[in-house]
């Protein structure tokens, strides 16, 4: 069995070498590792940097030197209309089995992990496409409401109090989390490998000895970033002691490191509406991201009418496509038959005997 154990080791190592460097943490390759990945660092969200990007959560990825962490960041997608499920590490048969993520239309199956900003665990509430637009969610995504637009504002609850921030599925310690029959089918779609982009972001991080878990002990000091491979200057998110990951509150100073804190560390607009005072500014801006969402909703509302009546007129003028070919097809009937009578008439003249 250890000749065996040894031999198939051997050849699994063999394999890794020959993947081309940039897509090694981006496939599914089983790694013979007797300790899984460390928890989630907790960070805050960089601002959206535009319309069109989604969030890549950040993960823990593998290397010769050990684990090191892939920082979240906002990205492209490869085209309109497909969203990221996340890689995640999985545990069976006495290995971590990385499974990487993908582009798809619908987010499927990524271990039950919670990786914050919309991504709970099951399914992903950060956003959706219409109309070849992506709208974000803006309780849990950090946009800047004056550059992006299309946005609504949907509560996301959680069933428990318990602070999860295990990174991998199974074994002991991990999550126990399954497939739903969703997600399952979700794996049938079809699907876009990683980015340029997200390869050339991994490929950074892979570079940067500061990311390594054996050096950060855990707890990276950079763990976010609003573009990929930047992991310095302006918006970079570092590691915070918190209780969840979530984003900053989309206000226009929302972004300052030194925002001010109260309620056991919870920004104040997080309390509920009833924890408020009426002349509390947040409790304001909630207001106002009532009536940005009622407007939201009329929109959609004048949409599905502009719909219905495009669909009226389209039948109109299918209904005078079709009275038009009837009387073409009438007006060739009636030719042919003026000209058949025509051609019995000629042959009937030609027939009669000359005087």
């Amino acid at each position: 069995m250890r000749i065996a154990r040894f031999i198939f080791l051997f050849a699994l190592a063999a394999g890794i070498m020959a993947i081309p460097a940039p897509s090694q943490a981006q496939v599914a390759v089983g790694v013979s590792i007797r300790i899984g990945p460390p928890a989630l660092p907790v960070y805050v969200q960089p601002i959206c940097p535009g319309p069109g990007y989604i969030w890549i959560p950040g993960y823990w990825a593998y290397g010769p030197d050990g684990y090191f962490w892939v920082p979240g960041t906002w990205a492209l997608a490869p085209e309109s209309g497909l969203l990221w499920t996340p890689g995640y590490w999985g545990f069976g048969e006495g290995v971590d089995l990385w499974h990487a993520g993908y582009w798809g239309p619908r987010v499927g199956f990524y271990g039950g992990i919670n990786y914050g900003f919309g991504y709970t665990g099951v399914g992903f509430v950060g956003g959706y496409w219409r109309g070849g637009n992506y709208y974000y969610n803006r309780s849990v995504s950090n946009v800047n409401v004056t550059v992006i637009h299309n946005t609504y504002n949907t509560t996301v609850v959680h069933n428990n109090t318990t602070i999860n921030r295990v990174s991998f599925n199974g074994g002991p310690g991990g999550i126990t989390a399954r497939p739903t029959r969703e997600e399952m089918a979700a794996e049938h779609d079809r699907h876009a490998p990683t980015t340029a982009e997200q390869n050339h972001h991994f490929e950074a991080a892979r570079g940067d000895r500061s990311f390594l878990a054996s050096v950060n002990h855990g707890r990276p000091e950079v763990a976010a970033t609003p573009r990929s491979g930047e992991f310095r200057g302006r918006g970079v998110e570092r590691g915070r002691d918190a209780n969840m990951n979530r984003p900053p509150e989309n206000r226009g100073d929302s972004n300052r490191a030194d925002r001010s804190r109260d309620n056991n560390g919870r920004i104040r607009d997080d309390r509920p509406p009833s924890a408020r005072s009426s002349h509390d500014a947040s409790y304001n801006s909630r207001l106002d991201e009532k009536k940005l969402q009622q407007r939201h909703d009329q929109e959609r509302r004048n949409l599905g009418r502009q719909n219905a009546s495009q669909q009226r007129q389209e039948q109109g003028q299918r209904g005078q496509q079709q009275q038009m070919d009837q009387m073409n097809r009438r007006h060739e009937q009636q030719s042919q038959k003026l000209e058949q009578r025509q051609q019995r008439e000629n042959q009937r003249q030609e027939g009669k005997p000359h005087k």
